[in-house]
C-alpha cells in the first residue's frame, strides 16, 4: 500500500535522557501510544541505510582494505564474539542518536550490525555452504568470495525482526529497515543447484517476502530492498528482475522502497552518466524509488520516468569528506522539483554512510537536513 512518504513523528521522549530502556518483545504498534499524530511535512529526510560504525566495533581500515564482504567476515570485528551483540546494540544506539540529534525524520538501526548490506542475511539462509564458499565476479569484474548455493534456498528464521524491535523500542520517531534484494543475493552467489539464476533468485524472493512480512509485523514503517545489481547487470535485470522483486513484495502492505545504485563510492570510484536500469523500476510493485543524482550529477529529468513512484532523492555525496553547505543540498534539491512533485521527494545520502568517519557522516546528514528546510520554506513562501 503505497502513499505519501511517511511523516515525521513529534519527539515526546525527554531530549536530555541518557537511559533508553530496551523492550523485547513489543507489541506490534505499541509505539503508537508514546507519540502524537504524524506531522505534515514535505521533503522528509532519511539515511539510505548504513552509518559510519565506531572504530572501537568493528576494524574500520581492514573494512576499507577489501571488497564488500559477501560471505561472512567475523574477523572485522573488534569484540569478542560473546559481548559482540551488547556491543553492536550499544553503537546501533549510538547511530539512532546521531541521526535524531542531525534532526532526520525517519531513521534507520545504520546497519551497525553487519559486515555488508547483504552477508548477514545471505548467509543466514538454508541452502548455502557456510565452509566452502564459492566466487563471483564483483561489480567492479574483480573475483571475491561469495555464497555457494547447494541446495533449495530457504529461510530458516527470523533474521533482523530483533533489529526491528530494537529501533522500533528506541526511537519515536519513523523507521526504516534495509534488507538485500533477491536479485543482487542471486548475482552475489555461485550457483551449484538450480538450473538457472532466476530459479535461485525466485527462491530468494520468497525469503525476503517472509523477512519483510515479519519486519512490518515487527513495528517497521518503511521497508527498502536493495538492489544494487539491477544497476550493474541491466540486461539480466531486464530479462526476470522485476518478477523478481515484485514476487519478493508479493502480498506486503507496507511502505516499500527499492534502492538501486552506482556502488559505494569509497569501493567504486567511476561513475556512469546514467542509469542503465530505471525505467522499467516502474513496473515494480515498491511505493519508492532510492537513486543518487549528487555524485554523479544525474540529469533529473530522467525521475519524469518514475512518475508513479515517490522518489527517494541522493543529495550527499559520499566519494569525499568534504561536508557539504546546506544551499549546495538545496540546490541539489531544486534540480529535481521540475520533475517530481515536491510532495513525492524524500531526502536521502547518494548510498550508505558505511565507509565515511563517523564525525563526516554527522555532519553531511545535518548539512542535509537544513538543506531540505530551506527548500521546504521557500515551497511554503510560494504556496
Amino acid at each position: 500500500m503505497c502513499g505519501a512518504p511517511p511523516r515525521p513523528i513529534q519527539k515526546k521522549f525527554n531530549e536530555t535522557s541518557n537511559y533508553f530502556p530496551a523492550i523485547f518483545p513489543i507489541k506490534t504498534g505499541s509505539h503508537l501510544s508514546l507519540v502524537e499524530s504524524p506531522m505534515s511535512l514535505l521533503l522528509p529526510t532519511t539515511i539510505v541505510g548504513s552509518y559510519a560504525q565506531p572504530d572501537w566495533l568493528i576494524d574500520r581500515k581492514r573494512l576499507g582494505e577489501r571488497f564488500p564482504p559477501r560471505v561472512r567476515a567475523q574477523e572485522l570485528w573488534r569484540v569478542a564474539p560473546e559481548w559482540l551483540e551488547q556491543a553492536q546494540d550499544d553503537a546501533t544506539l549510538l547511530a539512532i542518536r546521531d541521526q535524531e540529534a542531525a534532526g532526520l525524520d525517519i531513521v534507520t538501526d545504520g546497519e551497525v550490525r553487519r559486515e555488508s548490506y547483504s552477508n548477514r542475511f545471505a548467509t543466514a539462509l538454508e541452502g548455502v555452504d557456510l565452509d566452502n564458499p564459492g566466487t563471483a565476479l564483483d561489480r567492479s569484474g574483480h573475483p571475491n568470495p561469495v555464497p555457494r548455493v547447494v541446495g533449495k534456498i530457504r529461510r530458516k528464521h527470523a533474521v533482523q525482526v530483533r533489529d526491528v524491535q530494537f529501533l522500533r523500542a528506541h526511537t519515536d520517531r519513523q523507521i526504516k529497515i534495509t534488507v538485500p534484494g533477491p536479485f543482487t543475493m542471486a548475482q552475489q552467489a555461485q550457483n551449484d543447484f538450480y538450473g538457472s539464476l532466476e530459479e535461485m533468485a525466485m527462491d530468494y524472493a520468497v525469503a525476503v517476502n517472509a523477512e519483510i512480512q515479519d519486519m512490518f509485523a515487527a513495528g517497521a514503517d518503511v521497508v527498502q530492498i536493495d538492489e544494487p545489481y539491477m544497476q550493474a547487470r541491466p540486461d539480466a535485470a531486464r530479462e526476470y528482475g522485476i518478477r523478481v522483486l515484485n514476487r519478493a513484495l508479493e502480498g506486503v502492505t507496507g511502505t516499500t522502497a527499492v534502492h538501486i545504485c552506482f556502488g559505494y563510492a569509497a569501493v567504486i570510484h567511476a561513475r556512469p552518466s546514467g542509469y542503465s536500469f530505471l525505467p522499467e523500476l516502474c513496473e515494480c510493485k515498491a511505493c519508492q524509488i532510492s537513486l543518487e543524482t549528487a555524485q554523479s550529477r544525474l540529469d533529473c529529468s530522467v525521475l519524469e520516468k518514475l512518475p508513479n513512484k515517490q522518489i527517494m532523492l541522493g543529495v550527499l555525496d559520499l566519494s569525499t569528506n568534504e561536508i557539504e553547505t546546506p544551499d549546495e543540498v538545496a540546490a541539489r534539491i531544486r534540480r529535481a522539483l521540475p520533475h517530481v512533485p515536491a510532495e513525492n521527494l524524500i531526502i536521502a545520502p547518494d548510498c550508505g554512510f558505511k565507509y565515511l568517519p563517523r564525525e563526516v557522516a554527522f555532519g553531511k546528514m545535518k548539512a542535509m537536513v537544513d538543506g531540505a528546510r530551506l527548500v521546504r520554506a521557500e515551497l511554503g513562501a510560494q504556496a
